[in-house]
């Protein structure tokens, strides 16, 4: 998955904004809440997303992946594709839709309202 195909993925859910921030990285949120965000590691693109406690025990070295930097030594489950040929998009965009619905699962009724998001 390319940087432009993960703005791309991102972009279609309902919701989401865009804002480019820590060095110049491409982070997604839902109703303010960061769900996904794609930033460099050494020459190439790195993605980062929430997941479940269970998920991030099993998958943290599985080959491509490890515990997202910053977050998860904070005691959060985000786990970081940082090696992206080692993942397939199918995969990656699997990820991606977890944390989406983790993420909006979080929100107050009243958050996924205003939002457009419906009230379940």
């Amino acid at each position: 998955m390319t940087r432009d195909d993960f703005n791309a993925y991102c972009a279609a859910k309902p919701g989401t904004i865009h804002v480019v921030q820590w060095g110049n990285s491409d982070v997604w949120k839902v109703a303010g809440k960061l769900f996904a965000l794609c930033g460099w590691h050494e020459d190439h693109e790195a993605f980062t997303f929430k997941v479940t406690p269970m998920v991030f025990e099993v998958m943290g070295d599985a080959p491509g992946h490890r515990p997202a930097p910053y977050l998860a030594s904070r005691g959060m489950s985000w786990l970081q594709v940082h090696e992206p040929d080692k993942v397939s998009d199918a995969d990656l965009k699997q990820h991606i839709d977890v944390s989406y619905e983790l993420v909006k699962a979080g929100l107050t009724k009243k958050a996924r309202r205003d939002h457009g998001l419906g009230e379940d």
